[in-house]
Parts: structure tokens; C-alpha cells; sequence
């Protein structure tokens, strides 16, 4: 991740160790994504055996790691962090896309 916004300038990391509260909305994402496919494998495979729910759930879990941890972070940078969002920025400072 960079350490400022290419577009803006907006830092992201604001002070040495704001990312690590992130670490709890990831957690909070992958125990949504635990229940969330748990659930679904029961009623759609019929209850199967433990090692299905262990293969499905690891092999999405990886697969959304990099997705989980952009998302923690960027929720992270905003309700914490003071970073807004701006669609007319560009525009008020003439920065051509």
C-alpha cells in the first residue's frame, strides 16, 4: 500500500499503528464469511462431513484474504482515520484523470 494517495496526497497510515485495529474488522469479515458459508453448506449440501466445511471455508477465506484486508483497512481509514470522500475533488483542483 502507498503511503499517500497518488491522486489527493491523503496518507494512509495517519500515525505509526493505525492499521492495527483493523485487525478486528478483519476478524469481524472472516466470522461473517464463517457463519455466512457454514450455513449455506449445511442446507446445500445436506450436512456433510466436517472435512467439506473445512475445505470450503479455508479455500474461500484465501481467496478473499486480499479483498478482507483492503476493506478492513479502508473502513479503518474512515470511521477512524478522518479521511472523507470527495467526488468533486478533482475538479475543484483541476486534475485531469
Amino acid at each position: 500500500m502507498p503511503a499517500q494517495c497518488p491522486v489527493c496526497g491523503q496518507s494512509f497510515e495517519p500515525e505509526p499503528g493505525f492499521y492495527f485495529g483493523s485487525m478486528y474488522i478483519t476478524f469481524a469479515f472472516n466470522v461473517g464469511t464463517f457463519l455466512v458459508l457454514g450455513v449455506l453448506i449445511y442446507y446445500l449440501l445436506g450436512n456433510p462431513d466436517t472435512w467439506v466445511y473445512v475445505a470450503i471455508i479455508t479455500g474461500v477465506t484465501v481467496l478473499f484474504t486480499p479483498l478482507i484486508l483492503r476493506y478492513s483497512r479502508a473502513l479503518m481509514l474512515y470511521l477512524f482515520g478522518g479521511a472523507r470522500y470527495d467526488a468533486k475533488w478533482r475538479s475543484r483542483h483541476g486534475r485531469a484523470s
